[in-house]
């Protein structure tokens, strides 16, 4: 191996890594405000990037169909919830999911998608899967949110497979590779850096900053931090942990579905590739500890370097050497649980 060939594996590396650090913040922000271990986090990357495939050719996805069917199976569960509990129905909130999920589906099939600006392409994915997570958290994990972890983890599981094969349905058994948002290239020095590269660091950093500010300086973002660091107290302090569960899997759908956009024009995407995706960002959240985002930003860079250098040398056994990173981390997790069981005690 020459220098310039350790360079591309690097760069290739960095963004991969990149795209796994996205998704272990997006398995972090969940599991430290809901104790839930998104297993399907992999699959809203999968179903952004095939739904901008699909606009790209200009044909409108049927997932909005999931999204209306979601909808409506959520509503009829409020309104039979608030008849037996005898409370209020929140018609407010009813009103502005069915007006922003018509003007969702009226842009999907009607809008000329396949000459629509790329920009507004990615815009019109987002729009679509977004607003899956919080539906998905309101009828599969808001009647457990005082569920032990394993349970939630259970449904978690069950949740992951039932997508798998709504996506087979939706999209087909054919993978999709989407065009790329540039084809511009920069030479630096023997080290010839594709656009798509850098559109892919500066949308991890991007979120980074955004991520920083909205925990940092906004309302919100202060309410879900309380939620990771106390439940309880702030539940009494009069944060609802429904509400936070539905903002933080808006927040993974969202940033599920940029790293799966981020990443279909480098690489073909199938219906069922979405775990494969999303475990490689829970190791990069393993060697985080599931508390710390920097260190699981920076492990998830790590794991991509490592996989990169790994297709070079031993391509046969990539997955094998990736997943084989989490055991020491995860017996170290488990000597320090263990230490703190004791101490409290």
């Amino acid at each position: 191996m020459d220098l310039n060939i350790a360079l591309i594996l690097g760069q290739d590396g960095i963004t991969s890594g990149a795209i796994y650090a996205l998704l272990a913040l997006c398995i972090l922000l969940v599991f430290t405000v809901t104790r839930i271990l998104l297993i399907p986090l992999g699959e809203f990357s999968v179903y952004g990037a095939l739904t901008l495939a699909s606009i790209q050719a200009g044909q409108p996805s049927t997932v909005i169909w999931l999204l209306v069917a979601l909808f409506i199976s959520n509503t009829l569960l409020d309104a039979y919830m608030s008849f037996k509990e005898k409370t209020s129905f929140n018609l407010k909130s009813t009103a502005i999911w069915a007006i922003y999920i018509a003007v969702v589906a009226a842009a999907m099939l009607m809008l000329p998608l396949a000459t629509l600006p790329s920009f507004l392409q990615v815009l019109l994915a987002l729009a679509v899967i977004t607003p899956l997570g919080p539906q998905l958290y309101r009828l599969f994990f808001q009647p457990l949110v005082a569920a032990q972890p394993l349970v939630l983890l259970i449904v978690s599981i069950a949740v992951h497979v039932a997508l798998v094969g709504i996506g087979l349905l939706i999209f087909g058994p054919n993978g999709a590779q989407t065009t790329p948002f540039s084809d511009a290239s920069f030479e630096l020095g023997t080290l010839t850096i594709n656009s798509q590269t850098l559109y892919i660091l500066f949308a991890f950093f991007l979120m980074i900053v955004v991520l920083w500010y909205f925990f940092g300086k906004t309302l919100y973002g202060k309410a879900l931090r309380a939620t990771a660091v106390n439940r309880v107290g702030a539940q009494l302090m009069g944060i609802s942990p429904v509400f936070a569960g539905k903002i933080t899997f808006a927040m993974a759908a969202f940033m599920g579905a940029l790293a799966g956009i981020l990443m279909a024009p480098i690489t073909t995407l199938y219906y069922d590739s979405g775990f494969l995706i999303s475990l490689k960002g829970f190791v990069g959240a393993i060697i985080g500890g599931l508390a710390s985002f920097p260190v699981a930003a920076a492990g998830s860079v790590v794991v991509g370097i490592i996989e990169s250098f790994s297709m070079f040398w031993a391509s046969d056994y990539k997955e094998i050497i990736i997943f084989t990173l989490i055991i020491p981390f995860l017996l170290w997790k488990s000597l320090t649980s263990r230490q703190v069981e004791e101490d409290h005690e």
